[in-house]
């Protein structure tokens, strides 16, 4: 990713973050991995479209992003990473504050 100057480091977290969750298919892989608590990932190749491989690549930049987090046992396990999720939520609250005026 380019780097802009003097971009806090909350905006290069965010824009990290947004750029995870900028694919339609990480998107799904997100809410599937949400509606079932934890997932791994044949469960996931098993409801979408997509190849294991293709599947195992979003996961990684899901993962890498700080979105989701795996344990190894046995088979890869995900789930989602709470905390980074209310993370983005606060940085959008405090990137809406115009108010009524837009």
């Amino acid at each position: 990713m380019k780097v802009i100057e003097s971009l806090s480091t909350e905006d290069v977290r965010a824009a990290e973050l947004f750029r995870a969750l900028g694919n339609p298919a990480r998107l799904r892989i997100l809410r599937e991995i949400a509606e079932r608590k934890t997932c791994v990932t044949s469960e996931l190749v098993d409801v979408l479209p997509l190849a294991q491989s293709t599947v195992s690549q979003h996961l990684k930049v899901l993962k890498e992003a700080g979105i989701v987090k795996g344990d190894v046992e046995g088979d890869l396990c995900y789930c989602i990473d709470e905390q980074a999720l209310q993370w983005i939520a606060q940085f959008c609250g405090d990137v809406c504050t115009c108010g009524d005026s837009c």
